[in-house]
């Protein structure tokens, strides 16, 4: 019986940060993610494509930007190792007249905090840089959020701040082979073969 009892309190407690953890919808009262439909639509300057890969807009000014999701949800983000518990993003950003060449990309730092819960801020690699085309360079740094929930991000760049709210969700884990591939198709394919 004791034994019975103690295996209950255990389980219990073990599934109550998982509960905190695992949202499933977004609850439009407690996070106010950044949708396009509630920002001025931005087009990025030429050379770069007016229009946003699919299932994103371009979010922004011409000093930084970064592509969003429409949803404002980023669902079933990896890991960045199988024993890793926080959840991986990349993140890419663009500057008119950035020079890959010659302006180092460890200027943009990126910070995070939950807006709907207590947690710890967001883990950032140091930026790096690169291109598809090389009149369209960007800046590209790995995110690890250590929940799932709303979060606030803001990337800076020298004296310019960018700042979005997303839902991270668990819909369903992808493997780190499926999220590269997914994030080849959005920013490779529609720059190599620009619609507009």
């Amino acid at each position: 019986m004791f034994r019975l009892a103690f295996l209950l309190c255990f389980l219990s407690l073990s599934q109550a940060p998982l509960a905190q953890q695992s949202p499933t919808a977004i609850p439009s009262d407690t996070c106010p993610v950044t949708k396009s439909y509630l920002t001025s639509l931005f087009v990025p300057p030429s050379p770069y494509p007016a229009k946003a890969p699919t299932g994103l807009f371009w979010f922004g000014s011409d000093r930084l930007w970064t592509a969003l999701p429409v949803n404002g949800t980023w669902k079933g983000l990896p890991h960045y190792t199988p024993s890793d518990p926080t959840f991986r993003q990349k993140l890419f950003f663009y500057r008119q007249g950035y020079d890959w060449h010659t302006d180092p990309p460890s200027r943009l730092t990126a910070t995070g905090k939950r807006l709907d819960a207590a947690a710890p801020p967001l883990l950032s690699d140091r930026a790096n840089n690169g291109w598809v085309r090389p009149d369209q360079p960007f800046i590209v740094t790995g995110i690890n959020l250590p929940t799932l929930g709303c979060w606030e991000i803001t990337a800076r760049y020298q004296d310019d701040d960018l700042s979005f709210v997303i839902w991270v969700d668990v819909n369903s884990h992808v493997n780190r082979r499926k999220a590269k591939a997914h994030i080849r198709l959005q920013y490779q394919v529609e720059y190599q073969n620009p619609s507009n």
